[in-house]
């Protein structure tokens, strides 16, 4: 199994990575602030442990506005290390108590923002994140593509992506402009994207699923929990290693804002799940 990825072709970053969502707050987006202090240490831990591809979004901060995943992510790493991949999500617009979705118009603002708060010239990677809760699908994505094809054009992006999509949208974008990657909910207890998956994998496209050990919740699966037993391991642990073994494509994202959660979810690189493992798991 390979460790590392070639995301748009041209960006190697290692296949275990991480998520910002739940730096700014414990319960993710806007919740009660956490110290920011802490989170610039899991950042700094996380790079040291090899991590090279971060998940973040602008819109990630805590209830009253004060803590911000971006922020945090510059004040912790800017100058970035060489070989560094943040990928970031635009789309919704969210401000402490309200929720809207942006239009093609509103694209270019949500992108420099994300350009000022990250202190850099270029974007590695943008997600267009589509929908609520639940996938939209019917609803299309071409107008905002299209305007965030023309920043790609302009040199602001360098690859474009796509969250919370059905395989219909990823047809839609790919007739626009290149694709990269895409970030659905999908983890060893929830498979319902296999199809797109599988279109990813076709395409060399990667896959990177949100809440990949459950949104935080705890994984409640005997098979999961089986296999855990069998490598002295956790269950959180097996659902990432399952990750990355389930396909070439996959990446995992994990995220934490605590330093000892951020060394378990790493120390789940190491684990190599054999036949009988993924047969349990099937």
């Amino acid at each position: 199994m390979s460790k590392q990825f070639r995301l748009g072709g041209d960006l190697a970053i290692n296949r275990l990575g991480f998520g910002a969502m739940r730096l700014p707050s414990k319960n993710g987006i806007g919740g009660a602030a956490r110290d920011p202090e802490a989170g610039r240490a899991v950042l700094r831990r996380a790079v040291e442990l090899g991590v090279n591809h971060i998940d973040t979004a602008d819109f990630y901060f805590s209830s009253d506005g004060a803590v911000r995943a971006n922020t945090l992510i510059r004040e912790a790493l800017h100058p970035y290390p060489p070989g560094l991949v943040i990928a970031t999500k635009v789309g919704p617009i969210l401000r402490p108590g309200s929720f809207s979705q942006g239009a093609a118009a509103d694209m270019r603002g949500l992108v420099e923002a994300n350009l000022e708060s990250l202190r850099v010239d270029r974007l590695d990677l943008v997600y267009l994140r589509v929908g609520g809760m639940g996938v939209p699908h019917g609803e299309s994505v071409a107008d905002r593509f299209e305007a965030l094809a023309a920043l790609r054009a302009e040199g602001l992006i360098r690859h474009l992506a796509l969250s919370n999509i059905g395989i219909d949208h990823l047809a839609q974008a790919r007739a626009i402009a290149p694709v990269a990657a895409v970030q659905n909910e999908f983890h060893a207890t929830q498979r319902g994207d296999a199809d797109l998956l599988a279109a990813c994998e076709e395409l060399e496209i990667a896959f990177v699923p949100f809440s990949p050990v459950g949104g935080g919740g705890q994984f409640e699966d005997e098979r999961l929990a089986k296999v855990a037993a069998r490598h002295d391991a956790t269950v959180a642990q097996v659902a990432l290693a399952w990750l990355l073994a389930f396909s070439p494509v996959t990446l995992a994202i994990p995220g934490t804002g605590s330093l000892s959660h951020l060394e378990d979810n790493m120390a789940a690189g190491r684990i190599i799940l054999t036949e009988e493992d993924l047969a349990d798991l099937a």
